[in-house]
């Protein structure tokens, strides 16, 4: 019984109508649905792409893991447990952190940074020679005083980069001074460190002053705690190695993967990635209500024929059917159209990148991933979206049918 409606939807598709305006109006329809998911598809794929990128900006310079304590800044690894971590065959690169919020100071320039104590070998994980504006990571690695300047510390202190001998003063106050002191200065550790070496921006980490860990204890004047421990794993398999992680150190102790460590950046970045698609539904849903006039101007121009089937026995039902499915059609093959032209149009764009970002830009070309579960959810969602609008179309103007025709007879 279902195959008669199909018949009917499928040759008043693609017949030609006796009013031409008819036509166009159901070819409008379908142009909006194919527009409709095209864009969404399009606008998806490039914030994927912002997405990933922005997010490996993010990770490039973030470890894997950080272990830090529940409650508190600080803690010892004076236990077995973190021996162990450090021995772990799925650990490639294990360094003890400490951070504190300090005062740089070059020439009268001053500016409040974070300083970040490390361990030297773990620098190879953490940087790379593309990170670094000046200086190598072979120097760094020789030298027991290396420091790292963030871009924005280098620009502030304005710290030239190609100069031998100057010195950044590193000020922070004591906490272990005596409450007693007459003299507040003498509450302030100074120390002094040559830069070797600038980053480029890392977003995020841009105010960091990067020195060894032994040489940031010493100017905080902490030998025996740390603020994290920073890990990187030879897995891929990370979700593994973080529950195994987290066994090893107890509940006192917090191990967070990159998402985690930074909460707000990656939530951030995908809200903004399902707003703009909420947007772009509303004004799709739009183009989607072209089907109820093109419904509406069919049911007027089949009149005939719908009183023919009426006669011949039809009930109301299977006629409403034929222009409800008449909709669903044009729904499913403006949207089927539409997702392969804005995937053909994505995978173009990646591979030849024809769309380019301005002058000034971290990208060449706009970046896109295109992600197959996106693609399902555009489809479905132009579907219910559709079949919702070409049920009530078909439903209202079978109604205002049957009410011209009680009138005729009347």
């Amino acid at each position: 019984m279902m195959r008669l409606p199909l018949f009917f939807a499928r040759r008043y598709l693609f017949s030609k109508k006796s009013v031409n305006a008819i036509n166009i109006i159901s070819l409008i329809s379908l142009v909006g649905v194919l527009v409709s998911t095209a864009t969404l598809v399009i606008v998806l794929s490039f914030y994927n792409g912002l997405e990933h990128f922005i997010l490996s900006q993010y990770s490039t310079f973030s470890p894997e893991f950080r272990i830090e304590p529940r409650s508190g800044k600080l803690f010892s690894t004076d236990t077995a447990s973190f021996e162990t971590l450090r021995n772990l065959p799925e650990i490639s690169s294990y360094s003890e952190v400490i951070e504190e919020k300090i005062l740089a100071e070059y020439r009268q320039q001053q500016f409040i940074g974070r300083l970040k104590g490390v361990e030297p070998s773990s620098l190879t994980h953490l940087i790379t020679q593309q990170m670094l504006i000046g200086g190598g990571l072979d120097l760094l690695a020789d030298s027991a005083h290396f420091a790292i300047l963030g871009a924005t510390a280098q620009a502030n202190l304005q710290v030239p980069l190609q100069q031998a001998d100057h010195f950044v003063l590193l000020h922070t106050p004591d906490k272990k001074a005596s409450v007693s002191s007459v003299n507040p200065l003498e509450d302030i550790r100074t120390r002094r460190v040559q830069p070797n070496a600038m980053l480029t921006y890392q977003m995020g980490f841009e105010d960091l002053i990067i020195v060894p860990i032994d040489f940031a204890k010493e100017l905080l004047n902490e030998s025996q705690e740390i603020s994290a421990i920073e890990l990187y794993a030879h897995d891929d398999n990370s979700r593994s190695v973080q529950r195994k992680l987290q066994r090893l150190v107890g509940e006192n102790y917090l191990v967070k993967n990159r998402e985690q460590q930074n909460p707000t950046l990656y939530k951030t970045v995908r809200s903004e990635k399902w707003i703009v698609f909420f947007i772009v539904t509303i004004i799709g849903v739009i183009a989607i209500f072209n089907i109820i006039g093109s419904l509406t101007m069919l049911v007027i121009d089949k009149k005939q024929d719908m009183i023919v089937l009426n006669s011949l026995g039809a009930y109301r039902q299977l006629i409403q059917n034929i222009f409800f499915y008449q909709g669903l059609m044009i729904a499913l093959i403006g949207s089927l159209i539409g997702a392969l032209v804005g995937l053909g149009f994505c995978l173009l764009q990646d591979r030849f990148g024809w769309i380019r970002a301005g002058q000034g830009s971290l990208f060449d070309a706009y970046p896109v991933e295109v992600r197959y579960a996106d693609i399902l959810l555009i489809l479905v969602t132009v579907l219910l979206v559709s079949t919702l609008v070409s049920y009530l179309a078909s439903r209202l103007n079978i109604r205002n049918m049957d009410r011209r025709l009680d009138a005729e007879n009347g």
